[in-house]
C-alpha cells in the first residue's frame, strides 16, 4: 500500500476534527483569557509592569522548548499517549494558578500550565500530517484553526467579565474545567494516528535539529510562521498596556476590542481551509504575508499621527490577522512535509521557533512600552516586514511533495 493510501484509510476511519480542535484550542486558550488580568496583577501583586509581564513570557517561552521534546517523543512513543499527558498537566498546573499566593509561584505554575497545554497545539499538527498528504494537510489545518481560533476570540472577554466579577483566579478555574472535559473526551475518542513509531528515535538529537536547520527550504518556512508569529505576539502584549493602562479602557473593553482581531484570523484560517489545496502552499504564504505588513503599516502610521480610537489598534491588527491566517497553517504544514519520516520532530523544531521569537519579541515590548509607549507598534511593523522578506531566502528551492 502507498503512503497516502494509507493515510487516505486512516482519515476515513479516525476523522478526529472535534477533538483536534479541542485540544489545540486549550493553549491559546489559557492564553488569551489571562491577558485583560495582566495590568491588574500589578496591583494585586504589588508587581512591577516587568515581572508581570513574565506570566506571559514563562508561557511562551515553556511551550517553546517543551516542543523540541513533545515531536521526537510522540514519534517514538505515539501522539496519543503525549496528548492525555499533557492535559493532565494542565489541570493540575491550572488550578495552582488560580491558588497562587505570589506572583513567583502564579508565573512558575504558568510554566507547567504552558507545558501541558502544548501537547495538544504541537502534537495536533502531527496528527493532521498522519492523515493527509501535504496540500490537504495545509486546507485541514486551516479548517481546524479556524474553528479553535474561536476560544481565544473570546476567552479575552470571558477573561475581562471573570476578572472584574470575581478575580483573575476564576479564569484559571475556568481553565481546568475546560482542561477536564477535553481530557476526558480526548481519552475516549482519539485513537493513536502514528503508524510509523520509532522505538529507538532520540528524545532530543541535535543532529536531525541541525540538519532541518541547515536546510534553506525548510528555514525560509520557519522563518515566516515565525516573524508572523511575533507580529502577533508583539499585539498581546501591546494591546492591553495601550487599552488600560495608557488610554484608561477597561478590561472588559479591551476583551470586547479583541474579538474584532480574532475574527480577521479565523477568516484567513477560512481562505487557507478553501483555496490552499487548489493554489498552494507558496502563495498562500506570500498573500499572507501582504496583508499583515499592509496591516502592520497601517497601525504604526496611526500611532505616530497621534490617534487614539481603539479602532487604530484593532481594526489594521485584523488586517494583520487575516495575513497570519494565510501565513501560518500554510507556513507550518511546508515546514514539517520536509522531513515525511520525522514529522514530530519538524512539528516540534518549528514550534519552538514560532513561541521563542513570539516571547522574544512580548517580552521585549513589555520591558520598553514602559519609557516609549509606541514600541510596541515598531514591533508589529518590523515582525511584518522580516516575515515578507524571509519569503525570499531560499525561494527557488523547490518543495517536495
Amino acid at each position: 500500500m502507498k503512503p497516502d493510501d494509507g493515510r487516505a484509510e486512516l482519515a476515513r476511519q479516525h476523522p478526529p476534527y472535534a477533538i483536534l480542535i479541542a485540544m489545540s484550542a486549550i493553549g491559546p486558550l489559557a492564553l488569551n483569557i489571562f491577558i485583560p488580568s495582566m495590568p491588574g496583577l500589578q496591583r494585586t501583586f504589588s508587581a512591577s509592569s516587568g515581572t508581570v509581564q513574565l506570566t506571559l513570557t514563562i508561557y511562551l517561552i515553556a511551550i517553546a522548548l517543551c516542543q523540541i521534546f513533545y515531536g521526537p517523543l510522540s514519534d517514538r512513543y505515539g501522539r496519543r499517549p503525549l496528548v492525555l499527558i499533557g492535559l493532565t498537566l494542565f489541570i493540575l498546573a491550572s488550578l495552582v494558578c488560580a491558588a497562587a499566593t505570589s506572583i513567583e509561584m502564579l508565573i512558575l505554575a504558568r510554566a507547567f500550565q504552558a507545558v501541558g497545554g502544548a501537547s495538544g497545539m504541537i502534537l495536533a499538527r502531527a496528527i493532521v500530517r498522519d492523515l493527509f498528504a501535504r496540500e490537504r494537510a495545509a486546507s485541514v489545518l486551516g479548517y481546524i484553526t479556524m474553528a479553535w481560533v474561536l476560544a481565544p476570540m473570546f476567552a479575552p472577554s470571558i477573561g475581562g467579565l471573570l476578572d472584574e466579577a470575581f478575580s483573575f483566579r476564576a479564569s484559571f478555574l475556568f481553565l481546568a474545567i475546560v482542561g477536564t472535559i477535553t481530557l476526558i473526551t480526548t481519552w475516549a475518542t482519539l485513537k493513536e494516528t502514528n503508524q510509523n513509531l520509532q522505538p529507538h528515535a532520540s528524545i532530543l538529537n541535535f543532529q536531525l535539529l541541525a540538519r532541518f536547520a541547515a536546510t534553506a527550504e525548510y528555514t525560509r518556512y520557519v522563518a515566516a510562521v515565525s516573524f508572523a508569529s511575533m507580529v502577533f505576539f508583539s499585539y498581546l502584549a501591546m494591546a492591553p498596556f495601550i487599552m488600560v493602562t495608557v488610554r484608561n479602557h477597561t478590561p472588559i473593553e479591551y476583551g470586547l476590542w479583541a474579538i474584532s482581531s480574532a475574527i480577521g484570523y479565523m477568516a484567513g484560517n477560512f481562505i487557507s481551509g478553501r483555496y490552499s489545496e487548489r493554489f498552494g502552499t507558496d502563495p498562500m504564504i506570500r498573500t499572507g504575508n501582504l496583508f499583515t505588513l499592509a496591516g502592520a503599516l497601517i497601525m504604526l502610521g496611526l500611532a505616530v499621527a497621534g490617534f487614539t480610537h481603539p479602532a487604530s489598534i484593532f481594526l489594521p491588527i485584523l488586517l494583520c490577522n487575516f495575513g497570519n491566517g494565510l501565513t501560518i497553517p500554510n507556513g507550518i504544514v511546508a515546514a514539517i512535509s520536509v522531513d515525511p519520516k520525522n514529522i514530530g520532530a519538524s512539528a516540534g523544531l518549528t514550534g519552538f521557533s514560532q513561541m521563542a521569537l513570539g516571547a522574544l519579541a512580548s517580552q521585549m515590548v513589555g520591558i520598553l512600552q514602559s519609557t516609549w509607549t509606541n514600541a510596541g507598534f515598531w514591533m508589529i511593523a518590523a515582525a511584518a516586514v522580516a516575515a515578507l522578506l524571509s519569503q525570499a531566502i531560499g525561494s527557488r528551492v523547490r518543495p517536495r511533495p
